[in-house]
């Protein structure tokens, strides 16, 4: 895959994928217990970001916390799951067509080019494996 140099001067944010189990949506319900959503938690050192891609819109917030606030620690002691993900920038090809869900949001703000990666708990386990290469 090709991947160009970061560009000079900005520092690839740090990154958390957060997976829920709520279904306000009855389709989710066939989805994983536990993974049927996920949300991503950026941090570039001055601020915390917060994009969550919602079924009627996608929700970006810019928390106004210090960049040490531990956001991805507050997540799970609501008993959630938080995976940190590593980020890739300078991509010069194209990511795969997917259809555009919370998990190819999320692909797309990681730079994951991972197309048969589809459902949440399919992305915590690519995120999770040891041999995880992104």
């Amino acid at each position: 895959m090709s991947e160009a140099p970061a560009p000079a001067g900005l520092p690839a944010p740090a990154a958390w994928v957060v997976f829920r189990g709520d279904a306000p949506l009855w389709w989710l319900r066939a989805l994983r217990p536990g993974f049927r959503h996920c949300l991503a938690l950026l941090n570039d050192g001055r601020h915390w970001v917060v994009v969550d891609p919602l079924a009627p819109f996608t929700d970006v917030a810019v928390l106004d916390l210090p960049a040490s606030h531990d956001v991805p620690g507050w997540y799970r002691d609501l008993g959630l799951t938080v995976v940190a993900a590593p980020v890739r920038r300078g991509l010069t090809r194209p990511a795969p067509w997917g259809p555009f869900t919370c998990v190819e949001a999320v692909k797309r703000l990681l730079g994951l080019h991972a197309p048969l990666v589809l459902t949440p708990w399919q992305l915590h386990r690519h995120l999770t494996r040891s041999d995880s290469s992104v």
